[in-house]
């Protein structure tokens, strides 16, 4: 089975591959050195509608469906994506850049498991227990399946955030027609192949491959559509909650936005720990993760020698091709991106201190020339000021500014001053410290003396600016699951003393 070759189109609909109906060919980018990795059609309106018939055609066979054969399924699905590993880390490393070891060891391994896991929770919908809670009936909970969802990934982690929208709601019952990004859409497009393959029936997923303007905005609005998930930027989602509030239809919404991630670090930390735990949640995927460290705020005794220990760091990390398994950070997803980065990094010069990075220039660790691809040196800024862009803005790329802090009042009350709220750590030895930190920052997860791991059994989502409803985890099944309360009499009573209420005498 081959899942890499996409010359029959970049659309999965009704279990087939098809191409876009816009006819004009859209180049897919190596951001490494600016080749074109393939060619694709993109999806207009009538490829959406086609997908979104698809999906509704297929939802009463699927919701109806027992949750042991939709596990069945989802268990047959991890098989496959196991078995072709290699591929999808390869695919996944040409379309963005990011380093095979990242792909191999981290985005397709955290797939297969993401869909063990739900292959499990798709057999565990739970509800209250049932019970005669009024005395006169039993009453108990079903869970069912929303409908056919529409979903919106961003280009960051494609694989990963294919996974994390098809998986919970398919589980759950659903249908899906998924949009991934138009830069990264071709490891989505292999995963709705591995599906079919995996024997989930036609229509079940699918994929179409459009601009947001054209084909998101339109998926977002179907009036087949019951319901929106959606990752990306705060001011996307926003317009995404606008278009699916305003349609005739009401539909739920899943937003998983923007972040600007704290990693606050107290005077009585393991410097050591916290230097190295700095380096890597600010550089992953380079710097291309809502939940990456941006700020970090040091108490002022431990401030000088983590920024020296990071600079140092920084000073050390191997840019280069991203298919050697030496190379630690890649290009930025594209060159548009790269230019955007490199704008905050420089305005910042006239305010801060850049304190080592920037534009990246010469040559990689093993002879890659740098300047072919949208390549940025990992960069670390101080004097910043709390309200200044860097810091209150979501750069989105290899850039950890430090500020310095005194009490423990002031350093969470500067966690807490942006408009996000995704993601945060604590560094620190003191278990009261930490428990602190953890209560009061307001983020949807909390690392103490970690930044960055995940785990499929645990929920990810944000709070403020960063959005609501979770991915991952049991909690992720409930999002796309409609409660509903059956309620059944007892008594066999004609006349219940509760009408009287209404009409009648006692």
């Amino acid at each position: 089975m081959d899942l890499t070759s996409f010359n029959d189109g970049a659309q999965h609909i009704a279990g087939r591959p098809t191409r876009g109906s816009g006819g004009e060919p859209f180049a897919v980018v190596n951001p490494a050195n600016g080749a074109t990795v393939q060619q694709v059609e993109l999806a207009t309106t009538a490829d959406v509608d086609a997908a979104v018939a698809a999906a509704r055609a297929a939802l009463p066979e699927w919701s109806g469906a027992t949750p042991g054969a939709r596990s069945e399924a989802l268990n047959r699905l991890a098989g496959i994506l196991a078995e072709h590993a290699e591929d999808f880390a390869r695919v996944e490393t040409a379309q963005t850049g990011k380093p095979i070891k990242l792909s191999t060891e981290f985005d397709v391994p955290g797939t297969v498991d993401n869909t063990a896991f739900f292959a499990g929770a798709a057999r565990n919908l739970e509800g209250k227990a049932a019970g005669e809670y009024s005395g006169d009936h039993t009453s108990y909970v079903r869970r069912e399946a929303v409908g056919v969802v529409g979903s919106i990934a961003p280009w960051n982690y494609p694989l990963q955030m294919a996974a994390w929208k098809i998986l919970p709601a398919i589980a759950a019952g659903n249908t899906i027609v998924l949009k991934p990004a138009e830069i990264t859409p071709l490891t989505s497009l292999m995963f709705a192949r591995a599906c079919t393959a995996a024997g989930i029936p036609d229509g079940v997923v699918n994929v179409v491959t459009g601009t947001g303007r054209t084909a998101g905005e339109h998926l977002i609005g179907h009036p087949d559509v019951a319901m929106v998930s959606f990752t990306g930027s705060t001011a996307v989602g926003k317009r995404v909650a606008e278009i699916a509030t305003a349609t005739a239809t009401v539909k739920r919404t899943h937003l998983e936005l923007g972040g600007k991630a704290p990693f606050v670090v107290f005077d009585d930390a393991d410097l050591d720990a916290a230097v190295h735990g700095a380096v890597a949640a600010s550089l992953i995927n380079s710097g291309q993760d809502c939940t990456a460290a941006t700020r970090a705020y040091v108490q002022r005794p431990l401030y000088d020698a983590f920024v020296a220990g990071v600079a140092e760091l920084y000073d050390g990390i191997r840019l280069g091709d991203p298919l050697s398994p030496h190379t630690d950070l890649g290009p930025l997803v594209s060159f548009a991106h790269r230019d955007r980065v490199a704008g905050f990094v420089e305005r910042a010069r006239s305010y801060a201190t850049v304190v080592t990075g920037g534009p990246a220039t010469g040559k990689g660790h093993d002879g890659t020339d740098l300047a072919l691809g949208a390549y940025h040196r990992p960069t670390l800024i101080t004097g910043a000021a709390q309200d200044s862009e860097v810091v209150q803005g979501e750069i989105f790329g290899p850039v950890l500014v430090v500020l310095p802090f005194d009490s423990d009042e002031e350093g969470l009350r500067l966690a807490n001053d942006t408009p996000y709220g995704l993601a945060a750590s604590a560094w620190t030895r003191d278990i009261h410290r930490s428990l602190r930190a953890t209560r009061e920052i307001a983020a949807g997860c909390v690392w103490v003396n970690d930044h960055i791991p995940i785990i499929s059994e645990m929920p990810h989502g944000g709070y403020k600016a960063s959005g609501y409803g979770k991915d991952m985890s049991q909690y992720s099944l409930d999002e796309y699951t409609q409660v509903k309360h059956v309620m059944f009499d007892t008594t066999a009573v004609a006349r219940k003393d509760w009408h009287r209420t209404i009409f009648g005498d006692r």
